[in-house]
């Protein structure tokens, strides 16, 4: 909160305190968690495939009805509320639905053929496509990809063959490297299969090779130019876009500097070991699959956020979770930590929605 109040400095006034609407969120946020403490995972458990199919059909609404916004359509405006993004609780949904998938897998088949393994990567995937098509249309590139890192994730951890996996990687470099071909030498064939719309996508996500780029450049110069301490607070000393949001960390370490910088890194791995050493108390399998669905999306996420501020990776609008503004993002995190809580408290890890 304190971040995203020194990012109002360059932020539109249109859009409000950014940094008093956050707290709010936080306070909305903490009473979804009391509430599912009382209900228990089982709860969410038992309406999986209810929350999955309300979530895709709110992401199906969006192309139709969703707010425009820097050319997407990821948000319904709710007058007097503000925006809610459908897709950062899809994350939430398909987590819950794949970890009921494996528990039941796993629960029919003690000892599964390749055969029985292929059948249930097939269920899987279309889970997983269906949410990924209609979040790609909007467009929203950034979330597809923490859907496909939760779901190889969860997959991992579930106990089939390996030789999946490296089927799968093959499968994608082959895949990946073709359109890259088309991409770097043959544009025209590039765009007649596939459009100027993911043409540019791509050509926005290669210029952080360069370096260049306004947002790069300057969040370069905030955060290097902060020495040990820096700046002060509330003091950022450039502009750049989405300062509360994507480049919150930028807004951060210009800030505080290199000591407050390894604070909050600190901070993050503590909070993922914490998550982590829950996989070691006496849990249902099905909660174990969820932890591994919520530490690949934040560590993702975590390293993404803060390489592309500081031009390591390709800067896709992967917010840094729990600093970045947003309303719906926050309130998906919350919902997190309600899961989280409800899986280290012995009474509430029990699991039997069928």
């Amino acid at each position: 909160i304190i971040t995203i109040y020194s990012s109002l400095t360059y932020t539109s006034p249109s859009l409000g305190n950014l940094a008093l609407k956050q707290a709010i969120w936080y306070g909305v946020g903490w009473i979804l968690v009391i509430i599912l403490i009382k209900l228990g995972n089982d709860y969410l458990y038992r309406h999986t495939w209810f929350l999955y199919i309300v979530g895709n059909i709110l992401l199906l609404l969006l192309l139709f009805f969703g707010t425009p916004i820097n050319n997407s359509r990821c948000w319904f405006t709710i007058p007097g509320i503000g925006s809610i993004q459908p897709s950062e609780f899809m994350k939430i949904f398909i987590m819950l639905v794949l970890a009921t998938m494996i528990h039941d897998f796993r629960s029919d088949y003690k000892n599964p053929d390749c055969k029985d393994e292929f059948i249930f990567i097939l269920k899987t995937l279309g889970v997983l496509i269906i949410p990924s098509i209609l979040t790609f249309l909007q467009p929203d590139t950034g979330a597809v990809l923490i859907y496909l890192i939760i779901y190889f994730s969860m997959m991992f951890v579930s106990g089939i063959r390996l030789r999946w996996f490296i089927g799968a990687i093959l499968f994608l470099i082959l895949i990946v490297g073709g359109i890259l071909l088309l991409y770097f030498f043959k544009e025209g064939i590039f765009i007649k299969i596939f459009g100027t719309s993911i043409y540019y996508r791509l050509e926005r996500l290669f210029n952080w090779t360069s370096g260049s780029g306004l947002q790069l450049e300057n969040s370069l110069a905030a955060i290097g130019s902060a020495g040990l301490f820096g700046h002060g607070y509330n003091h950022t000393p450039i502009y750049f876009p989405e300062s509360s949001t994507d480049f919150i960390f930028a807004v951060y370490a210009s800030n505080f500097g290199l000591v407050g910088v390894l604070l909050l890194i600190g901070i993050i791995i503590y909070f993922d070991i914490s998550v982590l050493l829950l996989t070691h108390k006496k849990i249902e399998d099905t909660n174990k699959y969820i932890i591994a669905g919520i530490l690949g999306m934040l560590i993702f996420q975590q390293i993404q956020n803060i390489g592309m501020t500081i031009g390591l990776f390709p800067i896709t609008g992967i917010t840094l979770p729990f600093i970045s503004y947003g309303g719906s993002s926050l309130l998906s995190y919350m919902l997190i930590i309600g899961i989280l809580l409800n899986i280290s408290d012995k009474k509430n890890r029990t699991y039997k929605y069928k």
